[in-house]
């Protein structure tokens, strides 16, 4: 049976509809829930002082987050709610989490509890990839 205009039409006009209202929801809506993270599909944010986010995924209980720094890049010391795990891609930082300061190279990572001041400055361009639980609503606003 072949499809009459009409329906042709109205068929075009709904995937165009999806397709823009996807279009319009941005990065981080588009990470909720994500179960395949393609890196290359997801754009940076840019937040300044030599660093980049992607937020890859996320739910109400976890938050995976890719961060770039160039050399010097300076993570501000803060402190948080969330539980955070964090990997070095590459690169090399100096961390500091609490009054404790460490070297950490690519393959390395930290563990920082829950409302524990923490920072880090690149000695050499890097990336890490941290973990938060629960996500953190604050990126994603």
């Amino acid at each position: 049976m072949k499809p009459t205009f009409k329906a042709t039409i109205l068929f075009l006009s709904l995937l165009t509809s999806s397709q823009l209202f996807a279009q319009s929801k941005s990065a981080a809506e588009e990470a909720n829930g994500k179960q395949f993270i393609i890196d290359s599909e997801i754009p940076w944010q840019d937040l300044g002082g030599g660093l980049k986010r992607k937020i890859m995924s996320y739910d109400e209980t976890m938050m995976m987050v890719k961060i770039v720094f160039e050399k010097g890049g300076i993570g501000t010391p803060h402190k948080h709610v969330h539980t955070q795990m964090s990997y070095v891609e590459s690169g090399m930082f100096e961390v500091t989490i609490g009054d404790k300061k460490q070297i950490l190279k690519k393959g390395d990572g930290y563990y920082i509890p829950s409302n524990v001041m923490h920072g880090a400055v690149c000695k050499e361009a890097g990336v890490l990839i941290d973990m938060f639980t629960p996500m953190r609503e604050d990126f994603v606003k």
